[in-house]
This record gives C-alpha cells, structure tokens and sequence, in this order.
C-alpha cells in the first residue's frame, strides 16, 4: 500500500482529519488545525499521496486515493474510528468520496470549496506545471533563486509560494511532489467520477469562498443529493483558498461542524 504520511496536530484522539489540494500539504492546514486543537479537538493532518513526504502511485484515481485515506485511517485507529473528514480541492473530492465509500469512518463531512463536478478551473494549473518544469534544478543555486525564475511565469507570490514549498535539497534539488504523474492528469483530476447511488446521511458543511468559481449555485442539488444534510457555509471575502483568505470564518465554521457531530 502507498505509504501515507501524517502529523498529529493537538493531543490525544485526533478529531479531524484534513486533506489538502493539488500541490498542497498537510501543514498548509497547521494554523486552522492549531486553532482546532486549542478547543480541544486534535487534527491528524494528510501528506495525500504523490504530494510531499508521502509514497507516489502510479495513476491517479479518486476512489483509490479514497480508499487508501480510508485505509490509513482504519491503521492508525482501529476499526472504531470515526472522523470528521475535511477536504480542501483536490482533497475534498476525495474526502467526499471516503465519505460515500466509507461512511462508517466518517462523523461529520467539511467540504471546502470543491464540488462534486468537473472543475475546469483545474487548467490553469497547467501553466504551474510548466513553470515548475521549466526550472533548471541542476544549475539551481538556491531557493531565493529559484522564486525569482518562477517569478517570470507565476507573478502571484501566493500560488509561487504554494510551489516552492514542494521544492527540496537533498543530494541536489527535486520537486519532493510527482509532477510527471501530476501534470499529466490534470483532466482526471478536475473530473468527479460518478458514485452511483451511494450517499452520505452525516452532518455536512459545504465552504465555499464568496469570490470563488469553483462552486456555483448549480452545484448545490448535486451536492443536496449525495449529502442529504448538508449546510453550504459562505466564507466571507475568500476565493479558492478559504483558509488563507479568512481562516478565522473556516475555524469558526468547522467548530461548528464539531458540535453537529456530537448532537
């Protein structure tokens, strides 16, 4: 099985689990996750796989990586476990997917800005692929070096960031992430595979950030039908990344997921 790495945020039983986007990490979500714990509800971070210090696969498939989270889950906690499961992008179709497949895991669900269709957005991160190829990594001389290369094809300090974080040094400059798998199947990896007539009957809360296009109104009887009870929560002021944008309002809204779970 491909191996998963993750990391206990708090102390004792984790509470949440939290899986990140495309190209992301599990410690893009240590701010929220620290807040969490402060309430007294531990997170266990996911390293998904073909992302930071987990293993690689070699295809991309949403119900296989659904299953290997469900699996790591039922390692790390028994047969008893059960989760609030919380998915950002990338993450959140798979963690949705655990849901349908898995529901015996699953407490309560968070969706965070993703939804159960093909998101075309998922194309322009064509364009962080090639930026990312296109960098000599064995004439690199540092990192301060490789953000001003990057710079010319990914202007944005937050999305170059968001790439450089997946850059390290280790007998010489890798991308720690699986681009060739990665950027080859961007088209799979923006489409939703249909689940059939499985659903999910749990608490749900649905975060979508108010400037975001990733979610649309006509998303929300796809959702109503696969998560009968679920809740949208509009972050307010945040685009696709909701817990940088505001994480104050995605703490918020999880906590509340947190008591649904337990009435």
């Amino acid at each position: 099985m491909t191996a998963i790495h993750t990391e206990l945020v708090g102390t004792g039983r984790p509470v949440f689990a939290i899986l990140p986007g495309l190209f992301g990490r599990g410690r893009n979500w240590s701010g929220v996750a620290a807040a969490l714990a402060d309430q007294g509800y531990p997170s266990v971070l996911f390293d998904l796989p073909n992302h930071g210090r987990s293993g690689w696969t070699e295809t991309f498939s949403y119900p296989d990586l659904a299953d290997l989270v469900a699996a790591e889950l039922e390692l790390r906690l028994g047969s008893a476990a059960r989760l609030i499961l919380v998915g950002h992008s990338l993450g959140g179709k798979v963690a949705m997917l655990a849901a349908l497949r898995h529901p015996h895991l699953v407490s309560a669900l968070g969706v965070v800005d993703i939804a159960p269709a093909v998101s075309d957005q998922v194309a322009g991160f064509a364009s962080l692929v090639e930026a990312m190829r296109s960098l000599d990594l064995n004439g690199l001389e540092s990192r301060t070096q490789a953000d001003r290369l990057l710079a010319a094809r990914v202007p944005d300090d937050a999305s170059r960031g968001l790439l450089l974080q997946n850059l390290r040094r280790r007998g010489g400059w890798h991308w720690q992430l699986n681009l060739d798998l990665l950027g080859s199947s961007l088209a799979q990896i923006a489409d939703w595979p249909d689940p059939g007539p499985l659903s999910y009957p749990g608490p749900t809360r649905w975060l979508t950030g108010e400037r975001s296009a990733y979610c649309r109104p006509e998303h929300l009887p796809l959702m109503r039908r696969l998560f009968p009870a679920v809740e949208q929560v509009v972050i307010p002021g945040a685009g696709h990344w909701v817990h940088a944008d505001n994480p104050d309002a995605v703490i918020d809204a999880l906590l509340g997921l947190a008591e649904l779970s337990r009435a």
